[in-house]
């Protein structure tokens, strides 16, 4: 998470994440952490380009990027064919409608989901276009493209993944998307989405979801850093979209506590937790989990945790 450490880290993390094992990496992409507490937001893009330059193997997936309203279409598309060259198609363009602690940030408001989806069916139109190769126009009721090209295009088109959390998400996006992300384990959600997709005659798609842990040799310090960084995320997406700045995170949070965090994120030295918890996501349908250890500074000791226990273990509860 780029909201955790800054951007050299993430990039020594990156290489080291590699190194332990891990198959793909993805980069949160905000202007603003959720709290103060976690005290980081670089600009993904720049990490995202110098991580391909530090790994060889990775897939990386941004996860995920607004091409609303702080970035226009046009150059995100710009911004992942860029991506996908540096890293030698190894990158996937995860999209979403964003929430507005970032987006807000251009002063031009926040308007509501149903106007977000319309923003980003154009968005995509958009980036698919570009990637298509050649000049595009684009007329729409959110945006204009005024005879752009992609110069530099990957020989192999670059994969788009979305970010839903409904129904009518999935039905907008799932016929123009290649992957599914979400947050949480919705079994009904994934067998939408394949719907979707089969009635249109196209293959199922790789499903992404995340799992924040809290690897620590103290249980309790491990909850007390989940708590102290990541109370937000409980609130689910419908609220976590709208409020505007980490006061409002912190003022919606203020009575969490450490044990009710630890509820629904792992925490501790211990592998079974995090296996019990990818049961639900790997039950649901999802073919990646994304694993999310809070608190940058102790990226290390989960990376050595993770090479000799939990990474063996995930493969034999789950296969690659």
């Amino acid at each position: 998470m780029t909201e955790q450490a800054g951007p050299k880290e993430l990039v020594r993390h990156a290489a080291a994440a590699e190194e332990a094992g891990f198959a793909f990496e993805v980069c949160s992409d905000h202007y603003s952490p959720w709290l103060d507490e976690q005290g980081h937001a670089p600009y993904a893009w720049s990490v995202l380009g110098a991580v391909t330059q530090v790994t060889e193997r990775v897939e990386l997936l941004s996860f995920v990027t607004c091409p609303l309203m702080r970035y226009h279409p046009a150059v995100v598309a710009q911004k992942a064919a860029t991506i996908s060259l540096l890293s030698d198609d190894r990158f996937t363009l995860g999209l979403g409608a964003g929430e507005n602690l970032n987006e807000h940030v251009v002063g031009r408001g926040w308007p509501p989901v149903n106007v977000r989806h319309e923003m980003l069916s154009e968005a995509l139109a958009i980036i698919g276009d570009l990637f298509d190769g050649g000049y595009v126009n684009y007329s729409g009721q959110h945006y204009r493209v005024d005879s752009a090209k992609l110069w530099d295009l990957p020989e192999r088109r670059t994969p788009i993944g979305v970010a839903v959390s409904g129904r009518q998400s999935v039905s907008r996006f799932a016929p123009v998307a290649d992957a599914l992300i979400a947050t949480e384990p919705k079994p009904e959600l994934l067998h939408a989405w394949d719907e979707e997709r089969a009635q249109l005659g196209q293959d199922t798609s790789r499903k992404y979801a995340q799992l924040p842990v809290c690897w620590d040799r103290d249980p309790e310090a491990a909850k007390q850093r989940a708590h102290e960084q990541f109370r937000w995320f409980g609130g689910g997406w419908k609220v976590n979209a709208e409020l505007p700045g980490t006061s409002g995170f912190a003022g919606a949070t203020q009575f969490v506590t450490p044990d009710e965090v630890a509820q629904s994120i792992p925490c501790g030295p211990d592998v079974e937790p995090i296996v019990k918890s990818a049961q639900a996501f790997a039950d649901a349908g999802f073919t990646d989990l994304a694993l999310v250890q809070i608190g940058g500074e102790h990226q290390d000791g989960f990376f050595e945790f993770a090479s000799n226990e939990l990474l063996p273990a995930l493969t034999q509860a789950y296969g690659d």
